[in-house]
């Protein structure tokens, strides 16, 4: 989905504004989508697609920077550029902290506007590319059954076979044979390429790995990468 049609966001309580907007967007060849208000911009599910937002800072009920920090957690894929009649140094530096693309004030310079949406829709197709790359890594991980994430836990550790079979209790055969099919269902190419999934996976040598422990060394997946 990261390579279908981008959709750009627009929330101004401008209706001139919106407009212009969705004309300039539309001739780019993305899809436009319009709000009056922050509130009416949350009623709109998710996508998953790339996408960006141009948010107005001055806005009826919830401001723009309130709907930059509310959507913050939720749409960490979606890119805001902040526009404004009017702005000042602690604006800006708020909403730049919180990650904003660009803050432009009206009248702002067309291409600018543009240029700062390309950059914007770029990272969210990243961002979404993560997410898929992520979710294909937990299916691999969930596919292991307890022993093998065992011994993943104690391989990528940096721990030898005749080391985690003493610890595991089992043979340093059982161990190679454990460790062939962690390395064929989490398709990993090499110990670096395990490694990196473990740390992305957040995955911490087990804390306890006699052969009667409790099921411990199962990590808990992070919600983004």
């Amino acid at each position: 989905m990261s390579h279908a049609s981008p959709i750009v966001f627009i929330v101004d309580d401008d209706i001139s504004v919106r407009e212009s907007l969705e004309l300039l967007i539309r001739s780019e060849g993305w899809q436009p989508e319009t709000f009056a208000s922050a509130q009416e911009f949350l009623t709109r599910p998710r996508v998953p697609v790339p996408s960006c937002l141009v948010l107005d800072v001055s806005l009826p009920g919830l401001n723009g920077l309130d709907l930059q920090k509310s959507i913050a957690r939720e749409r960490t894929d979606m890119p805001i550029i902040f526009i404004t009649g009017y702005g000042d140094v602690p604006m800006t530096v708020q909403a730049m902290k919180a990650g904003a693309v660009e803050f432009l004030t009206k009248p702002f310079d067309s291409d600018a506007l543009l240029s700062a949406i390309r950059h914007a829709i770029e990272r969210s197709r990243a961002a979404l590319d993560r997410e898929v790359e992520m979710r294909l890594l937990r299916d691999c991980y969930t596919a292991l059954t307890h022993r093998e994430r065992q011994v993943m836990g104690l391989v990528v550790s940096g721990l030898l076979n005749k080391q985690i079979g003493s610890e595991l209790g089992i043979s340093e055969i059982t161990v190679k044979a454990h460790r062939g099919k962690v390395m064929q269902k989490m398709k990993a190419e090499s110990l670096a390429d395990l490694v990196t999934m473990a740390a992305r996976l957040r995955i911490a040598r087990p804390l306890a790995t006699s052969p009667r422990a409790h099921d411990s060394s199962m990590a808990s997946f992070p919600t983004s990468s």
